[in-house]
């Protein structure tokens, strides 16, 4: 080697080690697998039906049920009697004829677009401060836990839904302003009394059903592990486990499915809904919902029960077995420095990005890396997002966690980007600016960002 090269070399090793570490820039990269949000349960598929892909990893009697359950979920129910005496027996009050109603093409609902627009996925719970000997929350003396706003030929319907909005005002930094949404609602129309005056009002809007059964597959132990009820590391959060009643089993579980994690299992949740949102009895569920002054015996009985359980089974199954989207544009630059701006204002304390299934009844769904962004733990968000209504140990400011895993897809599907348990938030960012509670401080850390970060955090969701 000659002089003058080896001394060219000596200068520029001492020119690297003379420059400032902040001056070198280190490439972001994604993780190792970081696109397959359901692990092997992950779909490619992104258009208007991205969320309705059977898992990859089904065998083939598994997919057969698959397709029969999604016959179930997408198929009209009717009145009885009737000559489909499978597909009988709705009401007879509702607030849908068939599951997709509200979760169109297994996606999210919304609430109405005007006054005495029928329900596209917003639902009612009502209940009053008292518990049932299960736990569960004492529902109004008249209508019961949830108002139905539709109902068969013979009868009246309980009511309509009136929801108005009231004009929030959200101001950053540098003066800049987003307006926010707060739903105020009433009821016109009902045909069977008042409400009590002190029944709570909790607005629920149907969330997309991807990745359920993954959710599912969740060792109770990991759940356990994210709770911290006494924030016993005093960062502010106390991610709190809901126990609420199995009701095959007549015992005490961890809620892990609902708005309010009320719900132990999808069997369970798929017969509440059928009986809340339908109108369709089930072993779990065996008693029509009926206003107090009626009588509903031998009322459009459709069977005892209206669906049996092989059929209930089916439309679990399929709500199990839906995959997840992968992300999209995975490793964006922009993208990928929005994924850390998540990270560094503390939204993964709560949307928890990677968790490890554990053994679970379908195999495909077992022992798989997912990333679901949640914690399926219930936390404080605050007075501005409180309904008031307790739902077994969930109070009424606690919300679980939403899974954010599908969240830019929404809009391809449903053709809406509503978002929060009642879709009160148009978009991403208004989304955020409603956090409160616990999720304050991530919050004012958003809002102190640049509008360069923040659009940044916002792609990066959109990704997911």
């Amino acid at each position: 080697m000659s002089k003058s090269i080896f001394l060219s070399i000596i200068f520029s090793i001492a020119f690297l080690l003379s420059c400032n570490k902040e001056e070198i820039i280190i490439p972001l990269i994604p993780e190792e697998g970081e696109e397959l949000s359901g692990g092997s349960s992950t779909s490619n598929n992104f258009s208007a039906e991205a969320f309705g892909f059977a898992s990859p990893g089904l065998s083939f009697d598994e997919r057969v049920t698959f397709g029969v359950g999604n016959s179930l979920f997408n198929q009209s129910w009717v009145t009885a009697p009737a000559s489909t005496t499978a597909r009988d027996g709705l009401g007879p009050f509702f607030n849908a004829r068939n599951c997709s109603g509200c979760h169109f093409k297994d996606g999210r609902g919304r609430p109405p677009e005007f006054n005495g627009e029928l329900s596209h996925g917003l639902l009612l719970r009502l209940g009053l401060l008292e518990k049932n000997a299960n736990g569960s929350n004492v529902g109004d003396p008249v209508y019961g836990t949830q108002l139905q706003d539709n109902a068969i030929l013979s009868v009246q319907k309980e009511g309509t839904l009136i929801v108005t909005y009231q004009t929030l005002t959200e101001t950053y930094p540098d003066g800049s302003t987003v307006e926010l949404q707060k739903p105020e609602y009433g009821f016109s129309g009902l045909s069977y009394g008042a409400l009590d005056p002190l029944t709570k009002v909790s607005p629920r809007v149907a969330n997309q059903m991807i990745g359920l059964g993954l959710l599912d597959a969740i060792p109770e132990t990991t759940l356990q592990s994210f709770a911290d009820p006494n924030d016993m590391d005093d960062d502010g959060i106390s991610g709190r486990i809901n126990l609420v009643y199995d009701i095959a089993e007549n015992t005490m579980k961890i809620g892990r499915f609902g708005w309010k994690a009320n719900q132990p299992n999808i069997k369970q949740q798929v017969a509440a809904a059928f009986s809340g949102d339908l109108g369709i009895t089930s072993s779990l569920f065996p008693n029509e919902n009926c206003p107090t002054p009626l009588n509903c015996d031998g009322i459009a009985n459709g069977g005892t029960p209206e669906i049996p359980d092989d059929n209930l089974d089916r439309v679990a199954f399929y709500a199990a077995s839906l995959a997840v989207p992968a992300r999209r544009d995975v490793d964006n630059e922009k993208v990928l420095e929005g994924k850390e701006i998540f990270e560094s204002i503390d939204c993964t304390k709560c949307h928890i990005p990677k968790i490890e299934t554990g053994p679970y009844e379908i195999a495909g769904l077992a022992n798989q890396i997912i990333r679901p962004y949640t914690d399926l733990l219930l936390h404080d968000m605050g007075e501005g997002l409180s309904d008031g209504l307790p739902d077994f140990e969930a109070n009424g400011n606690e919300w679980r966690t939403p899974p954010l895993w599908g969240i830019g897809l929404i809009e391809t599907v449903n053709g809406h980007t509503n978002l929060l348990h009642d879709g009160r938030a148009r978009n991403i960012e208004e989304a955020i600016l409603w956090h409160g509670g616990e999720a304050l401080r991530s919050k004012e850390k958003f809002k102190g960002l640049s509008s360069e970060a923040r659009s940044k955090l916002i792609q990066f969701l959109n990704t997911l």
